[in-house]
């Protein structure tokens, strides 16, 4: 009996570390599979544009990377065709604004919408919660035309405005918020501070958003990245060829577009600046992500 016992312990276990073995393998094909292409970019913005034409894809970095830099901000190189396109600093400058912006209002106001539909009853709460779930199947592009239309009336083109109030609607921050609110957030709290006096507002802001912070860490991730790499909407409407208010999606599709003088150099190097600010809020508050998931499932 007990060699029977230990055959079948000892076989468990070698399953189990073949269960492991497989997965391992998955994830690390899957990890090969997901950066590969951000690597190549990489490696590719440190290269010379008749190096990657002739010898195509390279795994080992070249030493061009900063006379690419310099081509990209040289006014006399092709005739100034980068130069008069990516600027750097002025494309930072733009899409940070617009995106801290946009998350700030995004977050919020989807943290008010989450709460006012859970914290009280009233007539049409269903309804309201049902047309939010309703909203987040429609696409952005189908009602492009109406809301250019709007702008245009509004005489709001060429200007940020548009590319920052629409955040406030945001169906789908809403609706994470609300599952968040249903599984981690107390209702007896609202209550507690109602009895001792805080105004509604006060009892939102001071007790219910640090209980928030979880789902306001992940949310905040996803919509600064949205809105960092969002080129439709601006192209939409910064339409007076204006550069000094271009975005950095929008400088980068120039880039990409010039075909008098392809430097692809260039090219790559345009990709990897534009992606600098994701990558960095991705290492710093990723662990917002893991934390918040774990703790959804958790107390889901």
């Amino acid at each position: 009996m007990a060699d029977s016992y230990n055959f079948s312990n000892t076989e468990y276990r070698r399953k189990l570390r073949i269960h492991s073995v497989i997965r391992l393998i998955v994830c690390i094909l899957l990890t090969v599979i997901s950066l590969l292409p951000i690597y190549i970019i990489l490696i590719n913005a440190t290269r010379a544009n008749a190096d990657i034409i002739s010898n195509g894809i390279s795994f080992l970095p070249g030493t061009n990377i900063i006379e690419n830099f310099k081509n990209m901000t040289d006014p006399s190189y092709a005739n100034g065709v980068y130069y008069r396109i990516f600027n750097v600093l002025v494309g930072y400058r733009n899409s940070l604004f617009i995106s801290i912006s946009a998350t700030i209002l995004t977050v919020f106001f989807s943290a008010m919408t989450a709460y006012g539909l859970s914290v009280y009853d009233f007539k049409g709460k269903k309804f309201a919660t049902t047309f939010i779930l309703l909203v987040m199947m429609v696409p952005s592009q189908v009602v492009s035309t109406g809301f250019l239309e709007f702008m245009a009336s509004l005489k709001l083109l060429n200007n940020y405005i548009p590319l920052i109030i629409p955040a406030i609607a945001a169906p789908a921050t809403v609706f994470f918020m609300l599952q968040y609110m249903k599984s981690s957030f107390p209702l007896d709290i609202v209550e507690a501070a109602r009895i001792d006096g805080c105004s509604e507002f006060r009892t939102f802001m001071q007790i219910s958003l640090p209980i928030f912070k979880p789902a306001f860490a992940v949310q905040a991730i996803f919509a600064f990245v949205a809105n960092w790499n969002n080129y439709y909407t601006p192209t939409m409407i910064l339409v007076n060829g204006d550069s000094s208010m271009k975005t950095m999606p929008m400088m980068v599709a120039g880039v990409m577009g010039i075909s008098t003088s392809t430097d692809y150099g260039i090219q790559n190097l345009a990709v990897v600046l534009s992606i600098i600010p994701i990558i960095v809020i991705y290492l710093a508050l990723s662990k917002f992500i893991v934390k918040g998931v774990a703790l959804g499932a958790v107390k889901g």
